[in-house]
């Protein structure tokens, strides 16, 4: 019985040294060059698209500035989802400028603009950083939501949409 417990021990201590500790994965975050930044409002519409985070679980986007989203009717909402959600309307935007011919940078020239509320959790953010690493989205920054935005969030809670 006492060369088993021994092997026993043995094994168990082989496996405790030889085997590797998870260690905690983390997204990079490479942050532009000060020369490199671009101001959001001097970009061009046609190449920004804003992703508001919401409490929830809850993303509203509009491509374009707020003013005209607000006046055309264009905020809408998505979830976080490869195929049907957020990443569905990064595609789409890429594809609308691409289409375009207008910039010569194509679908690398389109600008996400990640906007979380106060509510938002950090995982909702992750999720939308993953979105842009998938999606090859080269240019992207998270930003503080504009108090109309804020209040167009207050809106949609209170209404119950």
């Amino acid at each position: 019985m006492t060369p088993m417990v021994d092997l026993g021990f043995l094994l168990i201590t082989f496996f405790v040294f030889t085997a590797t500790v998870s260690s905690p994965a983390a997204t990079d975050l490479f942050m532009p060059k000060d020369s490199d930044v671009t101001d959001p409002s001097k970009l061009p519409r046609s190449l920004a698209l804003t992703a508001l985070l919401d409490g929830g679980n809850r993303i509203w986007y509009y491509p374009g500035n707020w003013e005209d989203a607000v006046r055309n009717g264009a905020i809408r909402e998505t979830v976080f989802s490869h195929y049907a959600g957020l990443g569905s309307v990064i595609r789409w935007q890429q594809k609308l400028i691409d289409e375009s011919g207008k910039f010569p940078e194509g679908r690398k020239g389109l600008m996400l603009l990640i906007k979380p509320a106060g509510n938002a959790s950090y995982k909702n953010v992750v999720d939308a950083l993953d979105e842009v690493m998938i999606n090859d989205v080269k240019k992207y920054a998270i930003v503080e939501p504009e108090k109309e935005e804020l209040k167009f969030l207050e809106q949609r809670k209170s209404s119950g949409h």
